[in-house]
């Protein structure tokens, strides 16, 4: 299970109005790369074969069989405070992670 904070939901929708085509969902993923080995990517997608769709405060998202073995039990916040990170993941997986907060190992 992935939890989106009440942030994270807030932003995601204001994204989807203005950016998502209909029928395209919220994708978290993760990724070969970054400075740790892997890093996490968000997008709007259709749903594919290996995909769960998942719920968590009315927004739906997907994430793919390969990418949900690393993101299980993650909270997804968005912080636009005087950092302006963005996006967060809080990655209980995670052994390390970078300074930007977009790469882990």
């Amino acid at each position: 299970m992935i939890t989106l904070t009440d942030s994270a939901v807030a932003q995601i929708r204001q994204l989807q109005a203005e950016k998502a085509t209909e029928g395209q969902k919220l994708r978290i993923l993760v990724e070969a790369g970054g400075c740790s080995g892997f890093e996490y990517g968000m997008s709007f997608d259709e749903k594919k074969g290996d995909d769960q769709l998942f719920e968590n405060n009315g927004v739906e998202f997907l994430v793919d069989e390969t990418s949900l073995e690393y993101l299980d039990e993650s909270v997804v916040d968005f912080d636009d405070g005087l950092t302006g990170k963005g996006f967060e993941v809080r990655n209980p997986n995670a052994s390390s992670t970078c300074g930007c907060g977009r790469s882990f190992n």
